[in-house]
């Protein structure tokens, strides 16, 4: 990868700077978390999309780290060395490294470094003012750095959850969907068999397994998977450990004793996954799927139509922003409305800027209860390039 020239470099720096001083001004502390980070952390939070992206190591002391591969994890963390309660509304902003593996080869729009400044807001109450505050403060930087030509792009986790939820369904699926909405293709391959009312395959010496195990305890069970690796002569070696093996086995045991999901349900959730539009339309046709299913959405609808109501009250032009129910399926830490700023002449697979909802972040990272959190992040070398007219 080619180092940047100088000349892209004090743009960057000039760009920054103008960022930073504008979040600044909104109220936003500057921090600098660190760039390496314990690897598990990463890796049990941001999801399937992002983990196997991560730059991960093992320093000479033992310990996994990584490079950070986004910047919300880290200001986070920093938020709770200084808040272990998480119980103070603080507000962060940033400008710093990110590294991402770049499937097939890097390039000028997907760098495996690339530059994060971005905006966290935690413990505010007020969460609709808070989402609102949060996307027009990342609407504001981006236009203020020179970008002209953009466009608005929403999802709503929170929304799909209340579905889920709402659904008559058996609760071992409402489980599982939940699990996978965060891998699509591995989702609606799960939602296609359901569908189709076909069961786990309960056969071969797998299923045999998986089936003997029925609802031993995971010690137990072990036991049992490790006396048949060594009664057939198994080594148990290779990518994933005896507990990990054991738990798949456990998950195949309960989905062949699980209730078959209501063709009917999965016939819902497939309407419901193929909402593209407006973001008004888009809550028309899915109060019109909730009311064809018989189901009450009601909260969690009302709260996304108020958000859309706020953000357009708070001078945000919605006229060209679209709404998609499949959006926003990166980063598992997200748990309500998410967004994406795009520009024109880009496609949606290189937004200049992003975030959304994260409630439950800081408690998996170790404060006793949720905390309310949302943040947004712009990728700056994308923005420079949009606003010089590079594609």
């Amino acid at each position: 990868m080619v180092a940047e020239s100088a000349r892209e470099f004090e743009a960057l720096e000039a760009q920054a700077a103008t960022l930073l001083e504008m979040f600044r001004r909104a109220g936003y502390e500057q921090v600098a978390p660190s760039i390496i980070q314990p690897a598990d952390i990463f890796l049990d939070q941001i999801g399937e999309a992002i983990r196997g992206r991560t730059y991960v190591f093992t320093d000479l002391a033992g310990e996994e780290l990584c490079l950070r591969p986004d910047l919300t994890v880290p200001v986070s963390r920093l938020y709770l060395e200084r808040h272990p309660l998480a119980d103070v509304e603080a507000r962060y902003c940033y400008n710093g490294p990110a590294f991402r593996f770049q499937p097939g080869r890097a390039s000028l729009r997907h760098p495996r470094e690339f530059r994060q400044a971005g905006i966290e807001c935690f413990d505010v109450q007020d969460r609709d003012g808070a989402d609102v505050e949060i996307i027009r403060l990342a609407v504001e930087a981006v236009s203020s750095a020179g970008l002209r030509a953009s466009r608005l792009r929403f999802g709503d986790i929170a929304l799909f959850y209340a579905l889920i939820e709402a659904l008559s369904l058996p609760e071992r699926w409402r489980l599982k969907l939940r699990h996978y909405f965060w891998r699509p293709p591995a989702f609606h391959a799960l939602l296609a068999r359901l569908a189709k009312g076909e069961r786990p395959d309960g056969d071969g010496p797998v299923a045999a397994l998986a089936a003997a195990l029925g609802a031993e305890d995971p010690v137990r069970a072990e036991e049992l998977v490790a006396n048949y690796a060594e009664s057939k002569g198994f080594p148990l070696t290779g990518n994933r450990s005896l507990g990990e093996i054991t738990e798949r086995l456990l998950d195949h045991a309960a989905d062949l004793r699980a209730e078959p999901l209501p063709k009917e349900v999965a016939t819902v959730i497939d309407y419901y996954l193929a909402v593209q539009a407006p973001p008004q339309e888009a809550v028309d046709r899915i109060g019109m799927i909730a009311k064809g299913a018989g189901i009450d959405l009601g909260p969690a609808l009302y709260t996304l139509a108020r958000r859309f109501e706020r953000l357009e009250e708070s001078g945000i032009d919605l006229s060209t922003a679209s709404f998609a129910t499949e959006f926003g399926r990166d980063l598992e830490y997200y748990s309500g409305i998410v967004f994406q700023i795009e520009a024109r002449q880009s496609d949606k697979a290189s937004p200049i800027a992003g975030g959304g909802r994260y409630d439950g972040l800081l408690r998996s990272l170790g404060a006793s209860a949720e905390t309310p959190a949302v943040g947004a992040a712009i990728h700056t070398e994308r923005l420079l390039a949009s606003v010089g007219g590079a594609s």
